[in-house]
């Protein structure tokens, strides 16, 4: 149990049963009547925003989190095998919690794990991976970044667009968040 006054950002709090993360927070005091904490939180699952407010003081239930660097391994029908780097414990997360994380993944790619009471909530990777193009229309003499984007399939499966000068077999940043192209990568 914590009070509103020991909320921070990230933060995770058991509200009705469900897990919230605090994105961000603000404590108000009014010139009329008692103060309270205006937040916005995120559910851990379905990844709803809400607005919230409690009143100051008021006692709130925190979650435990743990977060783990974790290794993956492959993928057993529609669950993703990922081992602790720590104790080698290997566990299975279904594919909805994995989620659009899966369309980065590679196979002993690290990744962040986190747990509520053996739970696994979600999977985090970087902001941004290198995967390579396996698969893209030819380029044509000429074309520059400038000029549009074309499809591009990527070593997971997943596609996403990319500068008309790009080939195949050419290794790309994409940003994990939105699946946006950052960049070409050089060996």
């Amino acid at each position: 149990m914590a009070t509103t006054n020991d909320l921070k950002n990230g933060t995770v709090l058991k509200i009705d049963g469900q897990l919230w993360t605090v994105i961000e927070f603000q404590h108000v005091k009014p010139g009329k009547g008692g103060a309270f904490v205006r937040t916005k939180l995120k559910n851990v699952l379905s990844g709803k925003v809400v607005d919230r407010t409690f009143n100051a003081g008021l006692k709130i239930e925190t979650a435990n989190v743990d977060k783990r660097d974790m290794q993956y391994l492959y993928k057993d029908g529609t669950d993703f095998v990922f081992m602790d780097t720590d104790n080698y414990d290997q566990i299975h997360i279904s594919e909805v919690t994995v989620g659009d994380v899966a369309n980065f993944l590679l196979e002993n790619q690290n990744a962040m794990v986190a747990t509520n009471e053996g739970v696994p909530l979600y999977v985090e990777l970087p902001p941004s991976v290198i995967l390579e193009v396996t698969y893209t229309e030819p380029g044509l003499q000429g074309d520059r970044s400038s000029a549009g984007t074309k499809p591009a399939t990527l070593e997971t499966g997943y596609e996403i667009q990319v500068p008309l000068f790009l080939e195949s077999n050419t290794k790309v940043k994409v940003d994990t968040r939105d699946g946006s192209y950052l960049g070409r990568v050089n060996d």
